[in-house]
């Protein structure tokens, strides 16, 4: 294969006369370098979607829940947590409650999913609790209960310790105002929940449940007032717009649950075999419980991005091939460009099959030249991308504040092959064409 590779590159160094083909031979070296590096770009910005958002919900969320069927709370639950966190392949398990609540202060209101936990327990199945910028979630720590310490009640002044005035006292002095703030449970918000409410570290914001109770007077929120205790930012915009947790025990008195809790939550040592671990865990909880898994969550989002990968493939494939009708157009000039050195080389004694191999070569070195500098060129804008943040989004839409890169060497194989094949199926006709020369009718005017 020398003498093949040997005559096609000196084809491919056209002379003056035939300057003309050497730049169809240099805009089809560009198209090829032009749509692996595009292809490269675009899986690299599919990929750090996929992989951001993967970590991102992976880490503020557990990898496993579970549930009651009816929704009617799970009781007993420090037994039943005991028991299945001991199976197999769980790595940590935490009692919650969701419940969706309306925060306010002032004249601002805002929808939220308020969730109770146990900060010992939660650390050890999500990362949010570590994304608290400002104040600290230590606030969230079990205290006991004082005694003098009334339950809220509903649509009532609540106990001073609830931020209520008593009537019997003086006006409130600036330290008794503080030490009322101080009593009052914490909540720790979301960045842009607090954005949009005003509230800072220390502020103080309503929180109302629907579930109300039935009282003479017709059915009435539940509502109790809580101390901002800390910010965090997950830098997911789903969570810090509408997120905001508390204590275990004061969700429960706020949503009148006794002991009860609405989740169990687990992580597993991997993430990829929570469907199996789930089942597993449904089947040890017994009848009445259900499970979900991260991926069952967020199936639509993945299905999407999958989705995006496809079309990604497809449209962008789309300039490789576009390229490759430029590789071919190239052969067919350079065959009728040549058609005397081929007759001369077939009557020196140049074999069909050789003078075929010259332009498979030639056609093979384009696009393998075009990959070379595609491939160079898509790994570099995907590293100075990823590296420095280029290009930047809205978080509101994307949930992100820039675009992730994340270029995989799986992508970069499959983008070689695809597209030094195409170059490859590119040269079947122009060198069929070339190794069906007569050297005698191209030579008879000469």
């Amino acid at each position: 294969m020398r003498f093949e590779l040997f005559v096609a590159a000196r084809y491919l160094r056209a002379k003056r006369r035939q300057a003309f083909i050497g730049i169809i031979t240099g805009i089809s070296i560009v198209g090829v370098a032009a749509g692996v590096a595009s292809l490269i770009v675009a899986l690299a910005i599919n990929n750090g979607f996929r992989q951001d958002l993967q970590e991102r919900l992976i880490g503020s969320t557990s990898h496993v829940s579970l549930q009651r069927v009816a929704d009617d709370g799970i009781k007993d639950w420090p037994p039943l947590l005991d028991r299945l966190s001991k199976q197999p392949h769980v790595v940590a398990a935490a009692p919650a409650i969701f419940e969706q609540v309306l925060i306010s202060r002032g004249p601002r209101a805002r929808g939220a999913v308020l969730k109770g936990m146990i900060p010992a327990y939660e650390r050890k199945v999500g990362d949010l609790l570590s994304t608290v910028k400002e104040g600290s979630a230590a606030a969230l720590e079990e205290t006991p209960p004082e005694p003098e310490r009334e339950k809220d009640h509903v649509g009532t002044p609540a106990s001073p310790a609830q931020g209520a005035p008593a009537t019997e006292d003086f006006p409130d002095s600036l330290t008794t105002i503080r030490a009322r703030v101080a009593a009052m449970p914490p909540i720790i918000l979301g960045k842009d929940m607090a954005d949009n409410l005003g509230a800072t570290v220390g502020t103080v914001v309503l929180v109302t449940s629907p579930q109300g109770e039935l009282t003479p007077f017709g059915m009435v929120p539940k509502y109790s007032r809580f101390r901002v205790a800390g910010i965090f930012n997950s830098g997911f915009y789903d969570y810090d717009s509408s997120w905001a947790f508390t204590r275990l025990s004061d969700a429960q008195r706020l949503f009148g649950l006794g002991d009860l809790i609405s989740v169990i939550e687990f992580k597993v040592d991997d993430i990829y075999a929570a469907d199996q671990v789930a089942r597993q865990l449904e089947d040890a909880a017994g009848s009445g419980f259900m499970t979900t898994n991260w991926k069952e969550q967020n199936k639509a989002l993945f299905h999407a991005l999958n989705m995006e990968r496809l079309v990604t493939y497809i449209t962008v494939g789309l300039i490789v091939f576009v390229a490759a009708l430029n590789i071919l157009i190239s052969l067919i000039m350079m065959v009728m460009e040549k058609t005397k050195d081929i007759a001369v080389l077939m009557s020196m004694g140049t074999r069909k099959s050789q003078v075929r191999n010259i332009f498979m070569a030639q056609g093979v070195l384009i696009g393998v030249i075009g990959t070379a500098i595609g491939l160079l060129l898509g790994y570099a804008i995907s590293y100075a991308g990823g590296h420095y943040h280029l290009i930047s989004l809205s978080p509101e839409v994307y949930s992100i504040d820039y675009v992730p890169f994340a270029p995989r060497l799986r992508d970069g194989i499959w983008v070689v092959l695809v597209a030094v094949g195409i170059s490859f199926v590119a040269t079947l006709y122009p060198s069929w064409s070339a190794g069906k020369t007569l050297p005698a009718e191209a030579l008879r005017y000469e």
